[in-house]
């Protein structure tokens, strides 16, 4: 197999059972013992990729294979999320004819007026033009006839005795009238492409005269759960435990904004492993656990029987240093996560993150930092990923974040940055956010 990082592969323990750090690691002070776990040796940590160099190999393998992505046309209603794969450009005038901007009176000439007894509605036909000294009833958004002066708003005028309309202020020529093209001219470039497709460009779109956009495509990705010891339903029991992973890891992927294909449960099964990863259509294959050097690891023997390129093979980051990247093809890429929920999660923002939103053309968030209420723990040579919730202008540590946890990420806002040898309290720490809020478990601080 052709390793992209030229030299070892973890070793020591399953994937799925590591002994990275223990407890809440947010307090200062030495760092644990790195028993059992594929890193602890020199020879890995020279070996692993560093965690910002794994996220930028990860970006940068899937941006050739997006560059070749067909756009793909989709309704309005498929569209949110979406990356616009070309410009939107105005397909009409907007508004496309005068139109009224607020409810009152159309009026021609100086006043008092007197008022057609017929009002304009909007979607109403085109109306005949005023006449010098003629005010017709109008709404809001219908259509302006010719010669009308201004709008004179409902709460601005009142009638005589002789249902003559008199304004109650002064008026100025064009008032409440909003032009035809104020907004954009038919042709005109209202977003460009790579802009994402929120609800406000929906409706920009809609009003542009758009049924359909060309978008990139959703990456496809398959997740292959891995692990005889996992129960799907139940409670844990002799020696078995509940698959935490299989569950959480879809609707994550959907929030880096994926189309999940397919969830495998395959247990310690070689063959299964095999074929899943062969015979998958899937831009992107996820798998949990196995990627260490065991004898039910499967991950690494499969990769090499296809001949896959190894780009990343573990990660100098803690939880999850036993995470990989492979190229099995041109178009098709794997993320090997470890077993243990937590370290799955930093192998998911790590690697998964960067890739998808490469293939999605997805714009990359920008990096932003806040201090720490309280000192976190570092490791003596890796990045670490701590759960943090935001407090004010601080992100305060949680505790429960070993890597088999996910009480503190459940609570959590964000990812803290934290790099070798720790951080101080009132110092400065990256964040990486987290797709939706806090769950505010108090009982995670102390």
């Amino acid at each position: 197999m052709k390793d992209g990082n030229g030299t070892g592969r973890p070793t020591g323990g399953r994937g799925r059972a590591q002994g990275e750090g223990h407890g809440s690691g947010t307090r200062p002070g030495p760092s644990a013992p790195e028993t059992g776990h594929p890193g602890g040796t020199a020879e890995h940590r020279h070996a692993a990729t560093p965690w910002p160099e794994a996220r930028t190999i990860a970006a940068r393998a899937a941006r050739s294979v997006a560059a070749r992505r067909a756009p793909l046309s989709v309704t309005l209603g498929d569209a949110l999320g979406l990356v616009l794969a070309a410009p939107l450009t105005a397909l009409t005038d907007l508004p496309s004819f005068d139109t009224s901007a607020m409810d009152g009176w159309a009026v021609a000439g100086p006043g008092p007026w007197r008022v057609r007894e017929e009002g304009l509605l909007a979607g109403s036909a085109a109306p005949a033009p005023l006449a010098d000294g003629e005010a017709v009833r109008i709404a809001t958004g219908a259509r302006i006839p010719a010669d009308t002066t201004a709008v004179l708003r409902s709460e601005h005028g009142r009638t005589d005795d002789n249902g003559r309309l008199h304004p109650t202020r002064e008026m100025q020529h064009g008032q409440d009238i909003r032009p035809r093209g104020q907004e954009c001219r038919s042709g005109d470039q209202l977003l460009r492409a790579g802009a994402m497709v929120t609800p406000a460009v929906l409706g920009l779109a809609a009003a542009a005269g758009y049924d359909t956009l060309a978008t990139v495509p959703r990456p496809r990705v398959e997740v292959l759960v891995l692990g005889d010891e996992l129960l799907a339903e139940g409670r844990p029991h002799d020696g078995l435990i509940r698959d935490a992973l299989g569950p959480m890891l879809p609707p994550w992927l959907r929030a880096l904004g994926a189309e999940v294909t397919a969830v495998r449960r395959l247990g310690d099964d070689a063959k299964a492993l095999h074929k899943a990863v062969t015979t998958s259509a899937a831009d992107l294959i996820v798998t949990t656990g196995g990627t260490a050097s065991g004898p039910v690891d499967h991950v690494h023997p499969t990769l090499r029987r296809i001949d896959a390129e190894l780009l990343v093979d573990g990660v100098k980051v803690r939880p999850g240093h036993p995470m990989l990247l492979a190229r099995i093809r041109d178009d098709q890429h794997l993320v090997g996560l470890p077993g243990n929920p937590l370290a799955a999660v930093s192998g998911l923002l790590t690697l998964a993150e960067p890739l998808l939103r490469a293939l999605a053309a997805r714009p990359a968030p920008e990096s932003y930092a806040l201090p720490l209420r309280q000192a976190a723990h570092g490791h003596p040579y890796d990045t670490r990923l701590i759960p943090v919730v935001l407090r004010g202008d601080h992100a305060v540590p949680l505790h429960y974040n070993g890597p088999a946890m996910l009480r503190g990420i459940a609570a959590a806002d964000a990812l803290a940055v934290v790099p070798p040898g720790g951080t101080r309290a009132g110092q400065q720490a990256e964040l990486l956010d987290l797709p939706w809020a806090a769950a505010g478990i108090d009982a995670c601080f102390t």
